[in-house]
């Protein structure tokens, strides 16, 4: 399978791309203005404790207060100047918040998702810090293995390399995927850079006032590079010189046998027009999806869940009605976890698969769903389906969806996806002027109108507005405002 990371860079915005076989997988936004905070860490000063929730809201020096859930505190608290504690995944009950902090309370916590609508970001108290290889977990002392790397022998050597390296125990740490097969040189390398990056962490936990922000994640350039850097990645290619400089940098300090891969683009046609990813990226903020087959995906997410309804559409098949079914289902499985990557859709999610018959027919659809989703870097969790071929499943969402991202709710339908008809719009009007009139003494009435129903009004509604200027003994005047949305108007009584 061919694999490559593409980075877009303009000066105000960066963008990278996975493309899998010349196809789009996942895209990566990061503005200047409107950078992400998951990794971040600050001091926080608890403004709020809500004991039926077992919650606290945290002032952390963003727009909203955060939200910090009791079985995200350490139970040992860790000192602000950063001692090491023992991790609160003892066994035992959560504590009551109230045992774990007070009003008025700082603390020191890390952003674990981003501020999505109208929610705070969540943040927890056990920290964690990333590097090539390794995740640091400073107030653990744990050395755990990415449940991704199912070779034993090597999940054997890799926690062996692990407790060689950090032989004090003061500090935890996990083992990522993109350890599998490295060296112990190369562990020995992030444990270093890890504990010298700790360290300046800690010193600024004492230094930091509160609504400081202590350590900040790297910037999606490098961030991709660590993250999504994987032995099957073919190229790295970068649209700016400038930032192709410090991946490259980067790359030699901390990940040397990738560096050959990295590559300027200094080409004059957009890289993503290049490779079609901003076809690619129109097509991911419709609702509709287009399969080969003539079927269709309908993919529509709402503040409570995201739903995907599969149609067959022009899809009649060869041999029958279930045959058409079941293969129209296969391919929606795929196209489905392919967009719930490609859109960055979290939460919950349920799949409304055409309904089947035949028992294994469903097995292999969800077979194939789950098999699909192995290549998703957010961890995944997919449930039976049900007789009326519903497929339930989370996907673990860190921050806003490609269409949150990029777009904003329509001024004209106010987010609905629909506008009321003309029709509809017209005898609200006269409804309105009915109220008005009972209300208000008035000799004339002057209504202000989108063009298209002041049209309609005048040309269809001629002989209603005739029967209601006799009903009201007013005169009625309509002008058309080029600037009012379909649904906007104003009686005026004159």
């Amino acid at each position: 399978m061919s694999e490559e990371i593409l980075i877009n860079v303009t000066p105000r915005e960066t963008r990278v791309a996975v493309v899998e076989n010349g196809m789009l997988q996942e895209v990566h936004i990061e503005r200047a203005q409107k950078r992400g905070y998951v990794g971040n860490i600050y001091k926080g000063k608890v403004s709020r404790v809500m004991p039926g929730m077992q919650a606290a809201f945290v002032e952390i020096g963003l727009d909203r207060a955060a939200f910090l859930h009791a079985s995200d505190i350490v139970r040992a608290a860790p000192s602000l100047v950063g001692d090491a504690a023992e991790s609160s995944a003892s066994p035992g009950p959560t504590p009551p918040i109230l045992d774990l902090v007070r009003e008025g309370h700082e603390l020191v916590v890390q952003v674990v998702k981003d501020p999505i609508g109208s929610k705070g970001a969540r943040l927890t108290t056990h920290l964690s810090i990333p590097s090539r290889y390794l995740v640091l977990l400073p107030y653990s002392r744990m050395v755990g293995v990415s449940v991704r790397i199912e070779d034993e022998a090597e999940r054997g050597r890799l926690k062996e390399i692990l407790q060689q390296l950090g032989r004090d125990g003061s500090l935890g740490f996990i083992v990522r995927t993109n350890a599998e097969g490295q060296t112990h040189e190369a562990l020995a390398e992030d444990v270093d850079y890890l504990g010298r990056l700790w360290q300046a962490v800690q010193e600024g936990i004492s230094q930091a006032r509160v609504g400081t922000r202590i350590y900040e994640d790297l910037p999606l350039s490098l961030r991709a590079l660590r993250d999504l850097m994987r032995r099957d990645i073919e190229k790295v290619r970068v649209d700016s010189r400038e930032t192709f400089d410090k991946i490259h940098s980067f790359a030699q300090q901390f990940m040397p046998d990738m560096v050959e891969r990295i590559e300027h683009y200094p080409g004059e046609r957009p890289i993503f027009d290049l490779y079609g990813v901003e076809d690619e990226i129109q097509r991911a903020l419709r609702k509709e999806v287009p399969l080969k087959s003539g079927g269709y995906l309908i993919v529509d997410q709402t503040e409570a869940m995201t739903t995907v309804d599969v149609n067959t559409g022009a899809f009649l098949g060869h041999r029958n009605l279930e045959e058409t079914v079941y293969r129209t289902n296969l391919e929606a499985a795929q196209a489905a976890a392919r967009q719930l990557r490609l859109r960055n859709l979290g939460g919950i999610i349920i799949i409304d698969f055409i309904d089947m018959t035949d028992d294994e027919h469903k097995r292999q659809v969800l077979r194939t769903l789950e098999k699909a989703l192995l290549r998703d870097h957010a961890k995944t969790t997919v449930y039976d389906m049900s007789p009326l071929g519903l497929v339930e499943m989370t996907r673990k969402r860190t921050m806003e969806s490609l269409e949150r991202q990029l777009c904003e709710p329509c001024p004209e339908c106010g987010g609905r996806g629909s506008l009321k008809t003309a029709e509809t719009v017209t005898y609200e009007i006269f409804r309105e002027i009915t109220r008005a009139v009972r209300q208000f003494d008035a000799e004339k009435l002057l209504v202000l109108a989108a063009p298209k129903v002041v049209s309609r009004i005048l040309e269809e509604e001629s002989a209603a507005v005739a029967e209601l200027e006799e009903f009201i003994r007013k005169t009625i005047r309509f002008q058309p405002e080029e600037h009012y949305s379909q649904e906007q108007f104003d009686v005026v009584l004159l």
